[in-house]
């Protein structure tokens, strides 16, 4: 009886490659992730409850995740459209407009919170008539999901524009000869491809959207129990030199943020599953 030889793999390095990358990932990554966790166990489980449960904590998770989620959907919705004009027309200045989807990955996150907040200030050119119609935007959690959709709709537009310029409008036009409506099109034709894609650049945009704090302090007011978000009491308490606090708060956030990234990279495999059925 003959023994098969295990199969080589066709490009060699794989030992090398591998342990390259586990050393980068722990360096970078595994490492001060579990350094969070281990100075966390300074404190007892009766006093990291205390903390995470406080009336304050929770009120910058909730304006943090919140927000965040709440400013992923409409860059979902928003990052679509503009990605589908962007991808399926041709119009006068359309590489401009191009360009532009990626000023927030280059603008420095200071910047962009003081722009927001003369823009949307109640004497700025938009936050003036706003505020003529009772809305107040700067200093306010408004301020924080007008911030926080600003930084993240690049993540969605950026990810879908490759999956739909690879997605052949021949498919659509068959399916339109063949009697579908348009609305059957886009439901069963086109966002069974672009929903990975779709659940992708809605995971970065969140993650982004919940880390962010440049962009965002400018604009929020920084009120406790109003418009403060977790990143900012995270530095507060680092400040008043009560790090234990300062870790309970970001170990809570760490979990919050990859569970919600761990649904939601399952659900994208799963749609990946479905498409190819």
């Amino acid at each position: 009886m003959s023994v098969l030889a295990p199969r080589r793999s066709t490009l060699p390095g794989f030992g090398l490659t591998m342990g390259l990358t586990l050393t980068w990932l722990s360096l970078i990554v595994l490492i001060p992730l579990a350094g969070l966790f281990v100075r966390s166990t300074d404190l007892s489980l009766a006093q990291f409850w205390d903390i995470v449960t406080s009336r304050r904590t929770l009120s910058a998770l909730k304006i943090s995740f919140g927000l965040s989620f709440a400013a992923a959907c409409v860059n979902l919705v928003m990052g679509t459209i503009v990605v589908w004009a962007l991808v399926r027309y041709r119009f006068p200045g359309r590489r401009l407009f191009d360009a532009i989807v990626d000023v927030p990955f280059a603008l420095p996150t200071a910047v962009a919170g003081v722009a927001l907040t003369a823009l949307f200030a109640q004497k700025g050119w938009l936050g003036a008539p706003l505020a003529a119609m009772g809305i107040k935007v700067a200093f306010t959690p408004l301020g924080i999901f007008i911030a926080m959709i600003f930084i993240g709709i690049p993540f969605v537009v950026r990810t879908v524009q490759p999956v739909l310029i690879d997605l052949d409008p021949e498919i659509e036009e068959a399916a339109a000869s063949l009697g579908a409506s348009r609305w059957h099109i886009v439901t069963k034709v086109i966002l069974p491809s672009l929903t990975p894609a779709l659940l992708t650049g809605f995971a970065l945009a969140f993650a982004r959207a919940v880390g962010e704090y440049g962009s965002v302090i400018f604009i929020a007011g920084n009120l406790p129990n109003v418009s403060e978000i977790a990143p900012l009491l995270i530095v507060i308490r680092l400040s008043e030199f009560r790090y234990a606090d300062a870790t309970a708060i970001a170990v809570v956030m760490l979990v919050v943020a990859f569970v919600i990234i761990f649904a939601v990279n399952r659900l994208q495999r799963w749609a990946q599953s479905q498409a190819s059925t």
